[in-house]
Parts: structure tokens; sequence; C-alpha cells
């Protein structure tokens, strides 16, 4: 590089031409959204699902960001992802919406029942010789690391118990949940 080239790359931080400049800074709404969407596609819910679970955490005691990401944990979509059974959320949402899961020995085939402490929920009987099942069964979806501790998983028998409402700290979801109640607050 010649010397006069050397001093407009040191003057400038960016590289030259058109396409050299970087975009402009976030804004602080634009930080707050991609939050918020990123909390909507880990847990694959609608906004309306999403403002719903906002409004019964803004009503829990404590904080709201926490409460919320419990709040969306306790959904039966979410518990069968964690317990291994499924290896995505849209696969466990699949799994619920097509009859395999039962709740305490109910068919229940909505993604955002609500799963209390106690609950026992397992796969179907007339479900578990279905391919999909049998790598569960195998343990070919369980999670890299270990299940939650508030859960009680029996891959064997395609089932497992909600034993207490789980804390944040035990939930794998990555989400600044302080953003996205800042973001529902506005």
């Amino acid at each position: 590089m010649t010397p006069k080239a050397v001093k407009y790359f040191e003057a400038r931080p960016y590289p030259p031409g058109e396409h050299g400049r970087g975009r402009k800074q976030n804004s602080d709404y634009k930080v707050r959204l991609l939050e918020k969407q990123r909390l909507r596609a880990q847990y694959d819910v609608s906004e309306r699902q999403l403002v719903r679970a906002y409004d019964r955490a803004s009503k829990v005691q404590g904080k709201t960001g926490e409460a919320l990401i419990i709040e969306l944990e306790r959904r039966l979509d979410a518990l069968v992802l964690r317990s291994g059974i499924a290896r995505t959320i849209y696969q466990a949402r699949q799994m619920v919406v097509h009859g395999h899961i039962a709740v305490n020995g109910k068919k229940v085939d909505k993604p955002s029942f609500r799963v209390r402490p106690d609950d026992v929920v397992q796969v179907r009987e007339r479900s578990k010789e279905k391919t999909l099942f049998t790598i569960a069964r195998e343990g070919g979806f369980a999670p890299d690391g270990e299940t939650p501790r508030y859960l009680q998983v029996n891959l064997k028998a395609l089932a497992f118990r909600l034993d207490r409402e789980p804390n944040r700290k035990e939930i794998p979801v990555i989400c600044d949940e302080q953003l996205v109640v800042e973001y529902y607050a506005r």
C-alpha cells in the first residue's frame, strides 16, 4: 500500500468504497424487539400467546421476567422437549397436536396446556411403537447435558413428571427477560 492509502486507512475505521460503512447503531426499541422475537422463537409461540403469558406473569409477585420464563417453561410442548422425548420444539409441538401425549392418563392435544407440579406426562400406548418414539426411548433426542432437576424422566417408559416449578437458573433459554418485560411495559 502506498503511504497515502495507509494514511486514509488510519483515518477511517471502515473499508473503502460504497459498501464500506457499517450499519447504524441499533435503537433501544430494536434491541428489545429482537430479544422478544428471540424468546418467541425459542418457545415457538405466537405474539398473542406471549402477550397472554406476560399478562399472567405480571400478576405474579416477584420479578415479572422470571415469572414469564417459568410460565412459558410450564407449557406441555416445552416440557416434552426438555424431557428428551422430542428433538426440537417444533417436533414436541407436533407430537402434542397429533394426540401422542397424555397428561395424567388423559389425551391432551394443546401445546399450550399448562402442566402443574406432580402431573405425569407420557406417550400414549397406541403411539409408543412409532419409529419416532423408539428413537426417543433409546435416548436419541435426550439433551446433551442432564435433564433439568425439576423433571423426573423415565425414557424407557416414555414418561416424565414435573416435580416442582422450575427456577429461572435451571431453564436453558438464552434470553434477557428484562428486555422483554421492558418491551411489553411500554
